[in-house]
């Protein structure tokens, strides 16, 4: 099943297509693991967007885009879906350069409809007929830059139809059998030719002061219908319908691309669909590891407790010492830990949705109200709030702590995902503070830093679990490191926040009496231990999960500038400037030239 031409199937083939689907999916995510729920709803929907539009012209927009497996399958990617998040293999989102038929690169929730308004814009500019069409979840309405789209596209009225995949909640419940009859009616053709005929006959035999009072039968209609949100906003609403009935979703969007002006398409779906085990809310069903399809049992690769959380049980422990601590999350509870706190302490702590600048400036108000504030995000979402950091925490130098979960290579889920700019882009904000703990003691620590913080803060950790260390942490104190490590030859090693861990295997690897230093905070730098420590070696080697530029070789380089310190030799090991591929994170590490058997070559060599 290479190419799948379905626009000549039957409703029955269609619906054969779609288990067949589903099938693949199970069949490779659960060895491959990836987002699942979300997309096993998404199948007729998907089908109903090929049936319906054409991928090799009309740009297929998928927000976020974990959603588009289905998408992959009908385009030419049925034999190598096996590959999915594999190093080399398809990416776990929508990639240009992976197939034609994938319009742009996502992975990010929230930004399909703007770049829809920039297709539209482009399309009449050029008198093209071609329609944009987008697929967004439920819970990517959440965000502000929806809105900012949806307010200029109801006043410019390009052609754009939006799917609202609703596989979660209602945007509003509609009022029984009375609603769902008039939603059937608002999406079928005899309503839509009797609205442009009525808009057609008051254009041309009204004054403008009596359309209004027209069109009120009309209008009352959509009262009680759920779409009066977008009527509003001047896009046109059909809706809901059924999100899994193949003939139901082609005749709506066959209707919704013929109207030549904006349309939401409102579709209800059920997570999981397909797989029972996984159907319905389970967030854990969201984006999974690798499963048994029989049990639903995950398969454990490791039993070591994650930074997360070591985190989590942290911050609790302490938020029940501590009344003044409160938190908030964007949309990911589980994945940051902090769904036990919302449990135990829903007064304390929140998940906002997908609004990453909302969650960091509500949190800076609470700051100024007196309360201690940890903003638990991953890395590679924490740029979505740059702004807010800048101007509503740092400016104010308010004591928030930004707890910056998936630090580093994240693996599978690739260019997106990959959390490695946080030192960069955090580092030259005034008044910020950042540090990085090496093994987990060390970040309970990091977490009692932070509280008594006066300053804004950040901590970076790591995906998984840490590495086991011979040192025995100790508490953290602002801008001090601690050496780990004398020794007689002219080598340092300096390690920061899991890079101390890669500092040591690497040690172990190499022939000679190497000095180790964890820098813990790579803003303020240890200005009086660094210099010591430059006068005993000239060979410093930098070991950190960041990317190189900005990062913490930089901030060595710019202290021994600022010091006039010429006799240092400085090699970092932090990644190039590149956007970083998807796959097993040992596989991605190689590919970089950064795994500790590579880093011993490179010394060797410059010995």
């Amino acid at each position: 099943m290479k190419d799948i031409n379905i626009k000549s199937k039957s409703t029955k083939e269609l619906d054969q297509i779609a288990q067949n689907i589903r099938d693949r999916i199970i069949e490779v995510v659960s060895c491959n693991g990836g987002h699942f729920s979300s997309t096993l709803g998404a199948v007729e929907l998907t089908i109903g967007m090929h049936y319906v539009f054409d991928a090799k012209s009309d740009p297929f927009i998928f927000d976020v885009s974990h959603q588009c497996y289905p998408h992959k399958l009908l385009t030419n990617r049925w034999d190598e879906f096996s590959t999915l998040r594999q190093f080399g293999g398809l990416s776990g989102f929508t990639k240009p350069k992976e197939s034609e038929a994938d319009y742009f690169v996502a992975g990010h929730s929230s930004t399909s409809i703007s770049l829809a308004v920039g297709a539209a814009k482009a399309i009449k500019l050029k008198g093209e007929s071609r329609v944009p069409v987008v697929m967004i979840g439920d819970g990517s309405m959440s965000a502000g830059m929806v809105y900012e789209a949806l307010n200029e596209l109801g006043d410019r009225k390009y052609p754009v139809v939006i799917i609202l995949n609703d596989n979660e909640m209602s945007i509003a419940k509609p009022i029984g059998a009375i609603s769902k009859h008039l939603s059937k009616m608002l999406a079928g053709k005899t309503y839509q030719g009797f609205k442009e005929k009525v808009d057609l006959f008051l254009k041309k035999n009204f004054p403008d002061g009596t359309t209004y009072l027209a069109k009120r039968f009309e209008e009352s209609l959509k009262l009680i219908t759920p779409g009066l949100l977008f009527e509003e906003m001047g896009i046109d609403y059909i809706g809901p319908i059924d999100g899994h009935n193949i003939e139901e979703i082609i005749d709506t969007l066959d209707i919704a691309r013929n109207m030549g002006k904006p349309v939401i398409v409102h579709a209800r779906t059920t997570k999981g669909k397909g797989y029972k085990i996984a159907e319905g809310c389970h967030e854990h069903w969201h984006g999974v590891g690798p499963f048994d399809v029989e049990s639903g049992e995950f398969i454990k690769k490791s039993s070591a407790k994650s930074a997360t959380a070591v985190f989590s049980d942290k911050l609790l422990e302490m938020a029940t010492k501590y009344e003044n601590i409160v938190g908030v999350t964007a949309a990911m509870p589980s994945g940051t830990g902090l769904d036990k706190l919302i449990n135990i302490y829903p007064d304390r702590f929140w998940d906002v949705a997908i609004a990453e600048q909302h969650a960091v400036t509500s949190m800076a108000a609470m700051a100024k109200e007196g309360f201690k504030p940890f903003i638990t995000i991953y890395s590679t979402f924490l740029q979505r709030g740059f702004d807010q950091i800048v101007h509503d925490v740092c400016l104010m130098d308010l004591p928030v702590v930004f707890a910056i979960d998936r630090a580093g290579i994240v693996g599978n889920d690739g260019e997106t995902h990959q959390g490695v700019y946080d030192i960069s882009f955090l580092r030259f904000i005034p008044n910020m503070i950042l540090t990085a703990p090496r093994d987990a003691k060390s970040l309970e620590y990091a977490i009692e830093f932070g509280y008594e913080c006066k300053s804004p803060c950040a901590i970076r950790y790591p995906r998984g679990s840490y590495q086991t260390l011979e040192y025995e942490a100790t508490p953290f104190e602002l801008g001090i490191s601690e050496l780990l490590k004398e020794a007689q030859d002219d080598i340092l090693f300096i390690g920061y926040g899991s890079g101390v861990s890669k500092a040591i295997n690497t040690a172990n690897l190499i022939d000679k009496d190497i000095a180790i230093l964890d820098l813990k905070f790579v803003k303020p730098l240890d200005k009086q231990m660094l210099l010591k420590l430059a006068k005993q070696y000239t060979k410093w080697y930098i070991f950190s999960d960041s990317q190189a530029s900005g990062g913490v070789g930089s901030a060595i380089l710019e202290l021994l500038a600022y010091e006039s310190v010429t006799n240092i030799n400085l090699t970092t090991f932090e990644y190039d400037d590149i956007f970083i591929q998807h796959g097993d994170t040992k596989d991605v590490e190689k590919d970089l030239g950064v795994t500790p058997e590579q880093i011993v070559k490179l010394i060797t060599n410059n010995e």
